[in-house]
C-alpha cells in the first residue's frame, strides 16, 4: 500500500477513532469492574486481588506476543488500566 502525504489527515482521523474506541473500552471495563466490586463485597472478598491482576497482565502479554506486539509494553499498558479500574472500584467502595 502506497502512502502519500495527502493521506496524513485521513490516517490521523483513523487514529483518533481508534483512540475514542480505546477510551470507550476502558469506560466499559470500569463499569464491569464496579459490578465485580459489588460481587466481591457480597461474597466478603477483598477488593484488591493481586493474583487476578497478575493473571490479567500475563494474558495481555501472551495476546501481545501472538499479535506481534511487545509483551512488556502491553503489560505496562494493562498495569495502568488495572490501576484506573482499581481507583474506580475504591472510589465506589467509599460511597
Amino acid at each position: 500500500m502506497l502512502i502519500v502525504a495527502e493521506d496524513l489527515e485521513q490516517l490521523r482521523k483513523e487514529i483518533e477513532r481508534i483512540d475514542r474506541a480505546l477510551v470507550g473500552l476502558v469506560r466499559e471495563r470500569v463499569r464491569v469492574a464496579r459490578l465485580v466490586l459489588r460481587a466481591k463485597q457480597a461474597a466478603g472478598l477483598p477488593i484488591v486481588d493481586p493474583v487476578q491482576e497478575t493473571a490479567v497482565i500475563e494474558r495481555a502479554a501472551t495476546a501481545a506476543r501472538a499479535a506481534g506486539l511487545p509483551p512488556e509494553e502491553i503489560g505496562a499498558v494493562f498495569t495502568q488500566v488495572i490501576e484506573i479500574t482499581r481507583r474506580a472500584e475504591l472510589a465506589l467502595s467509599h460511597k
